[in-house]
């Protein structure tokens, strides 16, 4: 039954529980049942077991519990203070050296394991404190650590590019390859402006001494090998056998969880203990994503139903926007919602409203896909929600304060931004190698 104020109406009470603090999956099941028995009967407890099923089903989403996995035991083989230490003397003729190699070590540590608090929280107490110590300005660390510890998000194998090719349909292959040169783009900014301000003003970066870069080439070198090759190998082995179709995403995701339990017992750091932590946080994630994969499909099922998203078309319509114009549009909205919401919340429930407008607006979901998973990281490095900054202040050592973190967090946000202008003037960033691999 079509009903279109009740389905705004629906939109706009799911938005309201959830500023209220309720449980964002059971608040979209509650919401899905209750509107949908109004509007079709008994029949919305069919949908929601069909919608149930189709989340176990899903192949797409096997390799989202497999990647969490891979990141937990990763997160625990303790290789991030050697991959610091070897990235330090590694880069330490360069301005900045310490911010660059904290920022490079978050990149990749980011990237492993996907999960934005944990690297904030682990470099947090150690690179933070190290550049402190070193005479680093306290806003400039605050804002490597935070802004590094985003990176996940987008740079492949990224957990929220999954999430959005199940929803949109795009491949979750093409979807790495289009994020691979913009992740790079994004970290190439956020490095090279850490050399500009430390090279135009060496105090806020002071060079190491000469005594700590005393420090013979080999031995720099077998840090390296034993600490760093070992997890960009990891990731260049899941994501290579991604993108050149020598397995499916979750055939490569399960192939990086194996490497990450061999990675942890070459460092001795693989115990009984440390495996059942593993295990019970990637049940606890994983079953929250697939609840809230529930919960946003069969709530978008009844409110499409009621006619929700015909008035959310026309009124979109109406405004007779260029594509440009909606793509910022779009981007402004998600930007606004990521501080209330976390991004699953944004990319399961309100990136379906955009979807089915892209083709009348011409855009590519690849690019909307990647825009969508820059913007994102802004809902973790914006004032007043920055829950990056919150992170990074709950390990700081005494005497940091919250508006130093936001402070220092402002130049790497306007990094975010100047990425998303670079993608929206050449598209190619994110086309060009997925037409160069796939055609």
């Amino acid at each position: 039954m079509s009903n279109p104020e009740v389905g705004i109406l629906m939109l706009g009470l799911l938005i309201f529980l959830i500023l209220l603090g309720f449980p964002i999956a059971f608040t979209l099941i509650a919401m899905a049942v209750g509107f949908g028995y109004y509007a079709i009967g008994g029949a919305i407890f069919n949908l929601l077991v069909q919608r149930t099923y189709g989340v176990m089903s899903n192949a797409i989403l096997i390799a989202v519990p497999l990647f969490l996995f891979m990141g937990y035991v990763v997160e625990r083989a303790k290789v991030l203070d050697k991959l610091f230490r070897s990235l330090q003397l590694a880069t330490a003729n360069v301005p900045g050296s310490l911010a660059v190699a904290s920022l490079v070590t978050c990149a990749l540590f980011a990237t492993a394991t996907g999960i934005v608090g944990a690297v904030v929280t682990l470099m947090g107490l150690l690179a933070y404190p190290a550049m402190l110590k070193a005479g680093y300005d306290r806003k400039l660390a605050a804002g490597v650590i935070c802004a590094g510890g985003c990176l996940g998000i987008l740079i492949p194998p990224s957990i929220m590019l999954i999430l959005y090719g199940a929803i949109s349909g795009v491949s979750v292959v093409r979807l790495y390859a289009a994020a691979l040169f913009p992740g790079m783009m994004l970290a190439g900014l956020y490095i090279v402006m850490i050399m500009v301000r430390a090279w135009l003003d060496p105090k806020i970066a002071p060079p190491l001494p000469q005594e700590e870069r005393n420090v013979p080439l080999g031995t720099v070198f077998v840090m390296l090998l034993t600490s760093f090759f070992p997890l960009a190998v990891l990731i260049a082995a899941v994501l290579g056998a991604i993108l050149f179709g020598l397995a499916t995403p979750h055939e490569a995701a399960a192939m990086g969880a194996l490497g990450a339990l061999l990675l942890a017992a070459a460092y001795r750091q693989l115990d009984w203990k440390r495996l059942k932590e593993s295990v019970f946080l990637t049940s606890k994630s994983t079953a929250m994503v697939c609840w809230l994969f529930v919960g946003s499909w069969a709530f978008s099922s009844v409110f499409s139903l009621l006619g929700g998203h015909t008035v959310i078309e026309h009124w979109i319509m109406g405004i007779d926007l260029t594509p440009i114009q909606f793509l910022i549009l779009a981007q402004i909205t998600i930007f606004l919602l990521g501080w209330p919401l976390e991004w699953t919340e944004i990319i399961v429930i309100f990136v379906p409203i955009f979807l089915p407008l892209l083709p009348a607006f011409g855009v590519d979901p690849l690019i909307f896909g990647i825009l969508i998973a820059l913007n994102i990281q802004t809902s973790f490095l914006t004032p007043p929600m920055a829950m990056s900054a919150f992170y990074l202040k709950g390990v700081a050592p005494e005497g940091t304060e919250l508006m130093e973190i936001f402070a220092g967090i402002l130049p790497f946000l306007a990094m975010v931004f100047v990425a998303m202008t670079l993608v929206y003037v050449f598209p190619w960033i994110v086309l060009g190698l997925p037409r160069m691999i796939y055609g």
